[in-house]
């Protein structure tokens, strides 16, 4: 019996439909596609903002979507830029309305940080993703900077090295599934 490919839930930190973050999640899909499916979130914009006095049994139906979606991936992809120093408001948000109902806990998590320089969200990011238990994110991370300068239009990844770590960490986030 052939194993179905597992399911990979996208997160994008910036909300631009045309961002150099969408292309490098279409790039990585690319490269896992015989390993993993990758479905992108597309409501990040559309969640309310966190407040722990909402955060009852009913939730808007946004949330109650984006927490469905990742129960039932096997895996997640958070790839995000920077912006002033510091982590995207709305993927910080999505993240708050899972720290009390524990989606990433125990899931394998790929935090891929492309920007000018990144390292500020990036080290933010991964102490978030720390703290609310993803799985194994000290090995599947990536800080990408001059980020704009690696990709082309058509998701190409221009830097052979780049190109290179990208395929590895495709491949040990594979591996955590097994």
């Amino acid at each position: 019996m052939q194993q179905l490919p597992k399911k990979v839930l996208a997160i994008c930190g910036s909300t631009r439909q045309q961002s150099v973050n969408h292309r490098f999640i279409k790039a990585i899909a690319a490269m896992g596609n015989a390993y993993f499916k990758v479905l992108l979130f597309d409501g990040l914009a559309t969640l309310p903002h966190f407040n722990p006095d909402e955060n009852k049994e009913q939730v808007a139906v946004s949330v109650a979507r984006f927490r469905q979606l990742l129960k039932e991936a096997d895996g997640v992809l958070i790839c995000t830029p920077e912006y002033a120093h510091g982590v995207p408001g709305t993927l910080k948000n999505a993240i708050d309305w899972t720290v009390s109902t524990n989606e990433f806990s125990g899931k394998p998590t790929m935090l891929v940080t492309a920007a000018t320089d990144g390292s500020f969200a990036h080290k933010a990011l991964l102490e978030t993703l720390r703290v609310i238990e993803a799985k194994d994110i000290e090995q599947h991370q990536l800080l990408i900077q001059f980020a704009a300068t690696k990709i082309d239009s058509e998701n190409n990844i221009t830097d052979e090295p780049l190109k290179a770590g990208l395929q590895q960490l495709v491949v040990d986030f594979k591996n955590t599934f097994e």
